[in-house]
This record gives C-alpha cells, sequence and structure tokens, in this order.
C-alpha cells in the first residue's frame, strides 16, 4: 500500500488536483474552525483548505511523500497549523474525544481496516462534533472516473450505516457526480456521501 502510492504521488505534480474535495468544501466552511482530523489525506488539498479558514489539521496518509508534498506546499503558504503523520491506517491509534470534525475523503481499505479506521475516527471525535465522508459506490464499477477496481474496497450505505452506528447520521446517499479532481478522478462517477454527528 505505502509503496503504491508514493509511486503515484512521485510520478505526479497533482494527483487529485489543488482544490479541496467539493463536498469536503461545502461541510467545512459552515462549520466553527477547531480540531479536525483528515485521515488518508493524500497531497494535502483539504488540509491546506481548512487551514487557510482558521482549523487546526492533523493528518494521516500511508505515503511519505504525500506528506513531503503537502508540508512543503503548507511552508510555500505560509501556513503552520498542519501537523501531517506517516501511518498505516489500519494500524492507527487515534486519541478520544479530541476532534471538532473528521473527514473522510476518498479512503478506500479492505473491510477489516475500513471498520478499524472508522471505529477509530468515532472515538476521537469530541461530543457534538461533524464527521463527513465521500467515497466510491459499489456502482462505481460501472464508471471510468477513478477509485478501486475491487468490488470490496468500495463503500455502500449499508455498510456506513453499520460503522457509523454510534452517530447521530443526517445524511446518507448515493449519488451520481462529476469529479473533476485530478487526473485520477475525472467524470461521472457514484459516489457515498455521509454527514454525522456525536
Amino acid at each position: 500500500m505505502k509503496e503504491f502510492w508514493n509511486e503515484r504521488y512521485t510520478a505526479n505534480e497533482s494527483t487529485y488536483g489543488f482544490q479541496p474535495n467539493e463536498f469536503f468544501k461545502t461541510h467545512i466552511s459552515k462549520l466553527k474552525p477547531g480540531h479536525l482530523l483528515l485521515p488518508a489525506e493524500g497531497e494535502g488539498r483539504n488540509a491546506l483548505y481548512a487551514a487557510k479558514l482558521g482549523w487546526k489539521v492533523t493528518a494521516y496518509d500511508f505515503s511519505e511523500v504525500a506528506r513531503i508534498k503537502t508540508l512543503h506546499q503548507a511552508h510555500t503558504l505560509g501556513i503552520t497549523s498542519v501537523e501531517y503523520h506517516t501511518q498505516d491506517l489500519s494500524q492507527i491509534q487515534l486519541p478520544a474525544d479530541t476532534f471538532d470534525a473528521v473527514a473522510l475523503i476518498y479512503s478506500h481499505l479492505p473491510e477489516t481496516a475500513r471498520t478499524h479506521l472508522h471505529q477509530q475516527c468515532v472515538k476521537s471525535l469530541k461530543a457534538g462534533g461533524k464527521l463527513f465522508l465521500e467515497a466510491f459506490s459499489k456502482n462505481q464499477t460501472k464508471y471510468n472516473s477513478g477509485g478501486p477496481k475491487d468490488p470490496a474496497l468500495l463503500y455502500s450505505t449499508a455498510d456506513l450505516q453499520t460503522d457509523f452506528e454510534g452517530l447521530q447520521i443526517d445524511v446518507l446517499e448515493e449519488v451520481t457526480t462529476e469529479l473533476k479532481e485530478g487526473p485520477f478522478h475525472s467524470g461521472p462517477a457514484s459516489v457515498v456521501r455521509l454527514v454525522a454527528s456525536k
């Protein structure tokens, strides 16, 4: 996993574009800035956007290359509020009751690792905190706009209902959207979206 992502991020100036994910942008912009957790953050497009809004950001990813690119861009922009860790997300242990918001944007993992990460995210969220998720659905196999080819790594709304049953689910839906997120997320796509509160 680590080697795959290091190679992808090394080979592309911007794998998923420089702009934040639109779903993330819409929801994070509505909240009062606090402490934000971004697992599977990649090259930092969401972290840097949130930091500009005043959020303190803690990010994680498998890839050291992604971390270096994010922190370099943060330095260039004069941003000092992004803390970025290289971590195997299937083994991650997060502090309890720490974050005001958590955003999982296209974090596709095998079922056991996915469940572990999601449980850790719920644990780490403060009471009253918000969690946002956007990821490719099981129906993404019909499209060529990105995402894993293995259906086991794709999401269903039932998966999310189970994974986040400890939260109040405000929005849970599967939609077709048009992605414009760099060379690897481009075109019509089937995604699942979750907005939940603790």
